[in-house]
């Protein structure tokens, strides 16, 4: 067909056709690049202020609560919380000074009655001016009824006492934290063990709980994670 154009045309026309290539081609560039934008922005980290500074510079012990049942069919949730939350708040809070939580379980367990106590008689008892109460009211591994799929949750109360406060016997701030783990439904027995659950239910609880306290970076959109 080239044979029959012009002498001209023969050479302009592979030019618009290579130039066309390119301009086609071009048409995937900004395509590309919005997916990698995207990408880039799902995973985006962000920092995020604490929501309570009043631990800073201050003396502060974790008391944790579960109930009966939760405490009978899984027994290291209650030190596990108390052990992890205070060394967070430690290692990251400034200025702040946290009752060993060894002492504050060993109280629990001198004082049976502690929880019938007054908030602020419990942070005098304990020699603090500040006590992060947690209060676990759902705990699972499992859905309800259904021991053959993992579907791990738990959801609490996290209250501070303010012993120095206007009211010392009421919790100055309060914030429900709730947690699952895996994050997708339909897990199986076989794809996890318990362990691996309970540690993936526990450190997302802890994580939430403790970064009420400080300063902290985290994913700006965890559920795409």
């Amino acid at each position: 067909m080239t044979d029959r154009l012009p002498n001209h045309l023969r050479i302009i026309l592979p030019m618009v056709l290579a130039a066309g290539g390119l301009l086609l081609q071009g048409c995937m560039i900004p395509s590309l690049a919005g997916a990698v934008g995207q990408n880039i922005e799902r995973y985006k980290k962000i920092e995020v202020l604490a929501e309570y500074e009043g631990l800073n510079d201050q003396t502060v012990a974790v008391v944790v609560q579960c109930d009966p049942s939760t405490l009978y069919e899984y027994p290291s949730v209650y030190g596990n919380l108390s052990m992890n939350i205070s060394r967070r708040l430690q290692q990251n809070v400034p200025g702040i000074k946290v009752l060993a939580y060894q002492q504050v379980m060993q109280w629990q367990y001198q004082t049976p009655s502690w929880s019938m106590l007054a908030y602020g008689q419990i942070a005098e008892e304990l020699g603090v001016e500040r006590v992060v109460y947690v209060e676990i009211y759902e705990y699972r591994l499992h859905p309800h009824g259904n021991q053959y799929l993992w579907d791990g949750a738990c959801a609490g109360s996290v209250g501070v006492i303010e012993r120095d406060g206007w009211d010392p016997d009421a919790f100055a701030e309060s914030w429900d934290v709730a947690v699952k783990f895996p994050d997708i439904t339909g897990v199986g027995r076989e794809s996890a063990n318990a362990s691996q659950i309970e540690m993936g239910v526990l450190s997302k609880f802890v994580d939430q709980a403790s970064w009420l306290f400080y300063r902290h970076i985290e994913d700006k959109y965890p559920d795409a994670i």
